[in-house]
């Protein structure tokens, strides 16, 4: 197990109506990926329809998943965004049919006003790739006292970040803008304890940016709030291993566990039972 030198590192993460205590945990949080969009890089169009997508989050929630992360917009690599309707529309059924459903939720969104109706309606955390740049975002968060916020890295927007994203040094970079964001929020009054990191696999950063992320990851954890790993079926796998989207698990879980070892607190995946039954031998192992 990698070992790394952190002055300060969390001990909780408060997640609306959750809490988890990192002191009486020994792997990461799984953060299920549930997409109720058409054209998701991996698995758009399969839980489109409310009633599919809250059949697989129950699957998920069997297979002892810790958060389920909902979005309505694909933000893939050239994704077009879609209007404030069409994911209000995608989400709200999906929230409403899981608000109850005993794991926390999380909307995966940069608009505000969806980052409103679905913290009214039943999720406790923002997942946000633009980390509450875009206008409205940050009162629509400090308007819920309690709601966990996930802030990610993004050079540029979906459509053209991954047109030769270039950096001087991509761990120093990408470190410096989540602690300026985080920062940012705590001075305008978001609890420390309620943010979380996630410096963007794949989001502006070419196959090199992310090998040194992952190779480097435990540098994340410098900055001392929860660091989210989100590698799960990502273009940088098919590029080492030439294999589609839906052959990319055993990858992934190799990924998550890579992660974990440097420190990963979070780890957001397609593949909850596979993921879960490695981390479980993961554990048993650094126990």
């Amino acid at each position: 197990m990698i070992k790394t030198e952190i002055q300060e590192m969390p001990t909780t993460w408060r997640c609306g109506r959750f809490l988890f205590d990192f002191s009486k945990r020994k792997r990461p949080i799984v953060m299920g990926i549930l997409n109720a969009t058409p054209d998701s890089f991996s698995d758009g169009g399969q839980f489109q329809v409310a009633k599919d997508a809250i059949t697989q989050a129950e699957h998920m929630i069997a297979n002892g998943v810790d958060l389920i992360d909902i979005g309505g917009e694909s933000t893939r690599p050239g994704a077009e965004p879609v209007s404030l309707q069409e994911e209000l529309d995608r989400v709200l059924p999906v929230i409403e049919g899981l608000k109850d459903c005993g794991v926390p939720l999380s909307i995966d969104t940069y608009k505000a006003e969806t980052m409103r109706q679905a913290l009214m309606a039943g999720v406790d955390c923002v997942n946000d790739i633009w980390a509450l740049r875009q206008e409205g975002a940050v009162n629509a968060v400090l308007e819920n006292i309690n709601c966990g916020v996930v802030l990610m890295h993004m050079q540029r927007d979906p459509v053209t970040m991954q047109f030769n994203p270039e950096y001087q040094d991509v761990i120093a970079e990408v470190k410096q803008f989540l602690k300026e964001r985080a920062d940012l929020l705590i001075a305008q009054g978001i609890e420390h304890d309620r943010i979380a990191i996630d410096p963007g696999f794949g989001f502006g950063k070419s196959l090199e940016h992310n090998l040194n992320m992952l190779r480097h990851f435990h540098s994340f954890s410098e900055l001392a709030f929860p660091v989210l790993a989100g590698i799960s079926r990502k273009s940088m796998i098919g590029k080492i291993t030439g294999k589609d989207t839906n052959e990319r698990v055993a990858p992934s879980v190799a990924a998550a566990i890579m992660a974990a070892d440097r420190g990963a607190m979070i780890v957001r995946v397609h593949d909850v039972p596979e993921t879960i039954d490695a981390l479980k031998l993961w554990e048993a192992v650094n126990t």
